[in-house]
C-alpha cells in the first residue's frame, strides 16, 4: 500500500466528488492501485484557491471509468472522508511539507512532480500534514473552547496522543471534527430558522446534522451536513422536514407538524440558509437521499420537542 496526495480543484471538469470518487487518467493508475486500502490527502493547487491540503480519505477500489477510454475512478471508502479542521498551507516558513517537493536548499522545487495530480507521500509527511489539519487534541480544544472544563480531564493534563490512523477512524473524534466544520460553514446559524443562538457561556446552540447518516453510507463532508437547532435537527432526523429538489425550499410534513409550529420555527419564506462558501452547500445527491428515504417515512416516536 502507499499513501498519496491527490490534487483536486473545486471547479474540476472531471467527475470528482472528494468524499465519493476521484477521477484520474491512466498515467497515475499504478500509483493509485498501490494506494488501494490506504489513505490519501486532498490538495487544492495554489492557482485554484487558498485551501492547500484540506481533507483526508481512504481509497476502497479502482475501476475503469464507464464509457471513457483511458480514465479511471478511485472509489472512496464509505465513512473515511474527513475535512481538515483547518486547511494546511503548501509551505510553512517557506518550506514544503512534502519531502519530495523540497529542494537541496530546503525551499520548494517547481515543475515536474510539483505539478503532478497524484504524488506519493511518505508516512512521516502524511502524519505531519494530518496532525496540522486534524490536531490530536481537537476534542479537548472543542470541550474547553468556550471556557468550560473538559469534563473528566485532570487540570493541565496533556491529551492522549492517539496514533493518526486510530484518530481518523474513531467515531467520537470524527463527530467533533464534523460538528466544528459544519457549524463554522453556516456561521453558527441554523440553516432552517436563520437564528444564531448561544447559551450564557457563549457556546453555540446550533447542532450539526448529517443529511445522509453515516450508518447509511453518508460521509463526514460538510456537503453532507446542515447546521440546525436542536428541535429542527430532531424533526429532520425523523422525516418531518426536508429540502426540495431545488436545494432551497424547505419541505414540511404538514399532516404531522402543526402550522403554528412551522410559522414559529422556520425562516420566513421557508428557504434554506446556505453556507457562506458555496463549496460547502449541501450536495443535491445527499438531499435527494433524505427526501427519498427519510422524509415522511419515519415514525416520530416520543413527545415532540415543541410541546
Amino acid at each position: 500500500m502507499a499513501k498519496l496526495v491527490l490534487l483536486h480543484r473545486a471547479d474540476s471538469i472531471y467527475d470528482d466528488e472528494p468524499d465519493v470518487v476521484y477521477d484520474f487518467p491512466r498515467q497515475y493508475l499504478k500509483a493509485m492501485q498501490e494506494a488501494v486500502g490506504d489513505w490519501v490527502i486532498y490538495y487544492e493547487p495554489v492557482k485554484a484557491g487558498p485551501r492547500g491540503y484540506f481533507a483526508v480519505a481512504r481509497i476502497d477500489e479502482i475501476i475503469p471509468k464507464p464509457g471513457v477510454e483511458g480514465r479511471y475512478l478511485a472509489l472512496i471508502a464509505p465513512g473515511s472522508f474527513l475535512p481538515f479542521d483547518r486547511e494546511v498551507p503548501r509551505l510553512i516558513d517557506g518550506r514544503p511539507l512534502e519531502a519530495s517537493l523540497t529542494g537541496p536548499d530546503g525551499g520548494p522545487v517547481t515543475g515536474g512532480l510539483a505539478q503532478s495530480a497524484v504524488r506519493r507521500l511518505s508516512e512521516a509527511d502524511f502524519a505531519r500534514i494530518v496532525n496540522l489539519g486534524l490536531p490530536a487534541d481537537l476534542e479537548a480544544r472543542e470541550a474547553t473552547r468556550y471556557g468550560a472544563s473538559a469534563g473528566g480531564l485532570a487540570e493541565h493534563a496533556a491529551p492522549f496522543e492517539r496514533p493518526v490512523i486510530e484518530r481518523l477512524t474513531r467515531r467520537a473524534y470524527r463527530d467533533v471534527a464534523f460538528r466544528r466544520k459544519v457549524r463554522e460553514a453556516y456561521g453558527y446559524r441554523c440553516a432552517m430558522s436563520g437564528l444564531m443562538l448561544r447559551n450564557g457561556g457563549g457556546r453555540p446552540e446550533v447542532q450539526a446534522a448529517h443529511i445522509r447518516p453515516v450508518e447509511h453510507g453518508g460521509s463526514d463532508s460538510v456537503r453532507n451536513g446542515l447546521a440546525l437547532s436542536g428541535t429542527l435537527h430532531w424533526m429532520f432526523d425523523r422525516g418531518l422536514i426536508s429540502v426540495a429538489e431545488d436545494c432551497e425550499t424547505i419541505l414540511v410534513s404538514r399532516n404531522k407538524v402543526p402550522g403554528e409550529v412551522i410559522d414559529r420555527l422556520l425562516i420566513p419564506g421557508g428557504r434554506l440558509l446556505k453556507p457562506r462558501d458555496p463549496r460547502h452547500a449541501p450536495h443535491p445527491a445527499n438531499l435527494r437521499w433524505h427526501r427519498e428515504n427519510v422524509f415522511g417515512q419515519i415514525s416520530a416516536e416520543g413527545p415532540a420537542p415543541w410541546h
